[in-house]
């Protein structure tokens, strides 16, 4: 099987703009951003679906660490989060910070 883009950026082949990582999850901009600071979470390792991870919880707690992170350099008034798996074959979660319009 064919490797998809974010096995690849997880192996360094593709570059990203880092923002957190550790060793098993890595927390990059979104090429397509719906606003500034737009993030998505994986793991390292390939999973086709949030559901398969087998540390479930843990990815979570990640996901949440980087929500931290993404509040202290974005300062948005909130972070969505956004599950979908659609677009990529690798599981993944979306961090989307939201901005007031004042």
């Amino acid at each position: 099987m064919e490797e998809d883009v974010f096995c690849q950026i997880a192996k360094g082949k593709i570059p990203a703009d880092k923002i957190w990582e550790d060793e098993n999850y890595l927390a990059f901009l979104d090429s397509h951003p719906k606003s500034s600071g737009h993030t998505l979470v994986i793991p390292k390792k390939h999973f086709r679906w949030v559901w398969d991870l087998p540390n479930f919880g843990d990815y979570f707690e990640k996901v949440r660490e980087v929500k931290e992170i993404l509040e202290g350099k974005y300062h948005p008034e909130s972070v969505e989060i956004w599950v979908s798996g659609l677009d990529v074959p690798h599981a993944h979660v979306h961090l989307i910070p939201h901005y007031s319009s004042k």
